[in-house]
């Protein structure tokens, strides 16, 4: 509930919404004011940036959640780990979810959870680790990093209102620090995210560029790994289960599908008790399909009943559309590094 209130006050047109930004407006004011003056004092140096153990490529964006981060991060570190060097993904944390997420999608590398990247990164050394990725730190910049990833996404991008106004962290100038903009799609059209792209670069002309579609691979029962097409749930009833930051998205992403949606949303990271699956399972019972997302799989599957409708989670596929010679430059700059 708390994220639909959010989301409508983000995005929606309606009256009520718009004097709701207007009031908050001055806030988003306050909140550039804080974040140009901190970048700016990382930027001449008034705070210190710290060296890090292991060359390190940062995962980020500009606004809250939403833009793909963890799929883009264990994409990375999995062509990392072909090139022969051992990555470890560095991350604050913040829920759990993401951290088991990474540990299902890439069994073996090391996965450490540390609101301090400096000392992550030394523990992720300990591990055995060659190259770090930090997943959600573009805004961290006391760790000092070879190169700096920063996601938009094409489903959410709008205007750009500062929180508490709206979504964005940073303004579009923050990206004259990015090394690769890459810009995200689920449902969004491919031209939107080309679209989106040039625009990004007109704040990064140093930057290279890049269009990563994150594709429905399957439907993945959580219970038994049973995989079906993801189009499987089209002109079907489904109940689509997120705690993300962009439940939209999921949820426009089904509907593309061919599925007849009702969404059951809430806040990013929210951690679901026992009566809350019970009480998913029951509304189950009136849809063909109970669909989350991966993130929300990992939490979800030890709770969902027994006796319930099976819980399915949606897995995506990374697919480089533009730009792939840029990402593989970064990948050949981090890995010869370590692999030489």
């Amino acid at each position: 509930m708390r994220e639909r209130v959010v989301d409508e006050i983000w995005e929606s047109g309606r009256p009520v919404a718009r004097v709701a930004r207007a009031l908050l407006a001055p806030l988003g004011w306050t909140f550039g004011v804080v974040v140009r003056c901190r970048n700016a004092a990382y930027d001449h140096e008034w705070l210190p940036q710290h060296s890090v153990a292991l060359p390190t490529v940062s995962v980020g964006n500009l606004t809250v959640g939403g833009t793909g981060k963890t799929p883009v991060s264990a994409w990375l570190a999995a062509r990392l780990r072909e090139r022969g060097a051992a990555p470890g993904i560095v991350l604050r944390g913040y829920g759990g979810d993401e951290t088991l997420v990474h540990r299902l999608l890439n069994p073996g590398i090391p996965v450490i959870e540390d609101p301090n990247r400096v000392e992550g990164i030394a523990r992720a050394r300990d591990e055995g680790a060659t190259v770090a990725l930090l997943d959600d730190a573009f805004q961290h910049r006391r760790a000092r990093r070879t190169a700096d990833v920063v996601l938009l996404s094409a489903d959410r991008y709008g205007p750009v209102r500062l929180l508490p106004a709206g979504p964005w962290r940073e303004p579009l100038s923050s990206l004259d620090r990015a090394t690769v903009v890459v810009v995200t799609r689920k449902a969004a059209s491919r031209i939107r995210a080309l679209e989106l792209l040039s625009h990004a670069r007109r704040y990064a002309p140093h930057a290279e560029g890049a269009i990563i579609h994150l594709s429905s691979d399957r439907l993945v029962a959580c219970s038994t790994g049973e995989a079906r097409p993801a189009d499987g749930v089209s002109r079907s009833d489904v109940l689509a289960i997120s705690a993300i930051a962009a439940p939209r998205a999921f949820e426009s992403e089904l509907r593309r599908l061919g599925a007849r949606v009702t969404g059951a949303a809430y806040r990013d990271h929210h951690d679901f008790t026992e009566a809350e699956a019970a009480w998913l399972a029951v509304r189950a019972t009136s849809a063909t399909w109970a669909v989350c997302t991966l993130k929300d799989a990992v939490k979800l599957t030890p709770l969902w009943p027994r006796e319930a409708p099976p819980l399915w989670y949606l897995s995506q596929r990374v697919i480089v559309e533009e730009g792939g010679a840029s990402l593989d430059a970064l990948i050949e700059r981090l890995a010869p590094q370590v692999t030489s």
